[in-house]
């Protein structure tokens, strides 16, 4: 879900997922994989100038806007959407620092992430005009596919020319100190006088993880935009290591850092059968390994899902009564296992990324939240957050990015589009749930699920380094309130910690244990006690 540089785009989504009005049997469950850290849920998505200071103001110096990078840091990784059209503005030159579209300043963007230490996934999308305007005029998109127009889209080399800016990205930013720069390019011409000029830079280790396009199955778009598991496979393996070096040596980001990792794009449906026939047509045109498995061109399973009550809904539906709902009455957890369970039986073993989900504010969006009690749609928002991001934790995916960093619609809740006040945080300030985020990365961002103890309410046991921290919501949005009691044997005393809405950190009790057990005052707000002794 993203906005074009140029202008709003509604992207409409067809929720896979149906609201049941009851909430699954977990008390028996166990994880499908290996559960991850905590803080590895708590990603974004974001844009270049949500970091630098606009590089065309007269007299500024480009630099990192401050205020907007302590906002950024509240989370653990950014994924960066990062238009090919920055990288290549005209076929065969390449820009960086700065772009010449832009004038962005993607080194500083990189190396202050990294200085931060915020995990940074380039998700490389849509395709610049010179692309593009092979279609005829009427279909000309930045979101079409990266092939030229009536190309093979089956066929390898039809992805030729976005294998050679991932070989040029990864150049650059990989780890690879020893590529041959003969190989390496930059447009090093200056834009007007005394303008800075892009230089050749290679092996900088500022990225470790590359994405190719952002949902590749756009199916509102039309077949010039929408490609099959198929289709996508070849786009894949052009990107991947230029179909395995036959593309050439300077395509594909295998080809200039093996160790790079390649995320597939994040499916806008959460289709496991796309996987699948990516999968097929690896076996068909890239063969097999020594030990007997398919050579495959992608390195993360990836996809796209947003908690709501939508059967069903297209473009323009502004008015919809449709609405987002808490992420525990979707089957979200079910498509999680379903996912995780697939990538183990690859070889080798495949972990699962979402690198979008979220919740809006507008009151007649479709993905909105809503208020619950005396809560505003601010706190359901951060409560549903949160428990998504836990979600994710206890069902082993790997890695979690939140629809997004700041709002596309300014502060009004009843304008723009459908995910145009997805932000988690204001242009000057954090928001509860940007708050949350804060408060248990700081707890607990390096525990792992490890146990259910309870299904409704949800107790979780989560642990890191032998010690132990309980996790404890009503997986509901009905404002409901239960009691738990917790059996702690050979426990004396807890700190129990309650999330709040301003400031990064939580308020916390200590408690003493009556025979190893005390009763918890359970909401649809997480609570967590850690024992102490």
């Amino acid at each position: 879900m993203i906005k074009n540089t140029t202008a709003y785009r509604v992207i409409a989504i067809i929720s896979l997922f149906l609201f049941t009005g009851c909430i699954p049997d977990s008390s028996k469950w166990t994880p499908a994989g290996e559960p991850a850290p905590v803080k590895n849920m708590l990603g974004i998505n974001a844009f270049e100038w949500d970091f630098l200071q606009d590089p065309n103001v007269p007299n500024e110096i480009e630099s990192i806007q401050e205020g907007q990078m302590e906002l950024i840091k509240s989370f653990s990784s950014v994924r960066h959407y990062l238009d090919w059209d920055k990288l290549e503005h005209a076929e065969g030159s390449f820009t960086f620092n700065p772009t010449f579209r832009g004038g962005w300043n993607l080194d500083l963007v990189y190396e202050r992430c990294k200085q931060d230490g915020l995990t940074m996934l380039v998700c490389i999308k849509n395709v610049p005009d010179w692309l593009y305007n092979t279609y005829p005029e009427g279909e000309r998109d930045p979101e079409n596919i990266p092939a030229p127009y009536h190309s093979n889209l089956e066929d390898a080399s039809s992805y030729e020319a976005m294998g050679r800016v991932a070989f040029q990205f990864a150049a650059r930013y990989g780890s690879n100190k020893h590529i041959n720069r003969a190989l390496v390019r930059v447009n090093d011409k200056p834009r007007w006088k005394d303008d800075s000029v892009n230089k050749v830079k290679t092996g900088l280790n500022l990225v470790k993880y590359v994405e190719c396009n952002n949902e590749p199955d756009k199916w509102w778009k039309g077949k010039k935009a929408q490609q099959n598991g198929r289709q996508y496979a070849a786009n894949m393996s052009a990107f991947y290591d230029g179909h395995k070096g036959k593309l050439g040596k300077d395509v594909g980001v295998k080809s200039a850092d093996p160790n790079m990792v390649v995320v597939m794009g994040g499916l806008a449906q959460g289709d496991l059968s796309f996987v699948k026939d990516m999968v097929a047509w690896c076996a068909e045109n890239r063969g097999y390994r020594a030990d007997g498995s398919v050579d495959l061109c992608f390195d993360v399973l990836n996809y796209h899902v947003y908690s709501n009550d939508n059967l069903a809904w297209y473009y323009k539906v502004y008015k919809s009564k449709r609405r987002g709902i808490a992420p525990e009455r979707s089957n979200m957890a079910d498509v999680a296992d379903e996912w995780v369970a697939y990538g183990k039986t690859l070889k080798p073993a495949l972990s699962v990324w979402v690198t979008e989900t979220g919740y809006d504010l507008r009151k007649t969006s479709t993905q909105r939240a809503i208020p619950i009690g005396d809560k505003d749609v601010m706190d359901t928002q951060a409560d549903w957050l949160l428990r998504t991001a836990l979600l994710y934790a206890k069902h082993a995916v790997q890695r979690l990015f939140f629809y997004q960093l700041f709002d596309f619609d300014g502060e009004g809740q009843n304008s723009g589009t459908p995910y145009g006040k997805c932000g988690l945080v204001n242009r000057n300030s954090r928001r509860p749930a940007a708050n949350y985020f804060v408060q248990v990365n700081r707890l607990m961002g390096n525990y792992r699920f490890t146990a259910n103890l309870s299904k409704d309410p949800v107790i979780d046991e989560y642990t890191y380094q032998g010690k132990q921290i309980y996790v404890a919501f009503v997986p509901d949005e009905q404002n409901r309130r239960e009691s738990y009691t917790l059996a702690l044997p050979n426990v004396k005393e807890v700190a129990v910690y309650e999330l709040e809405r301003s400031g990064t950190n939580m308020r916390r009790k200590t408690q003493e244990l009556v025979d190893g057990k005390m009763v918890l005052a359970v909401s649809e707000t997480p609570i967590f006690v850690q024992p102490i002794k």
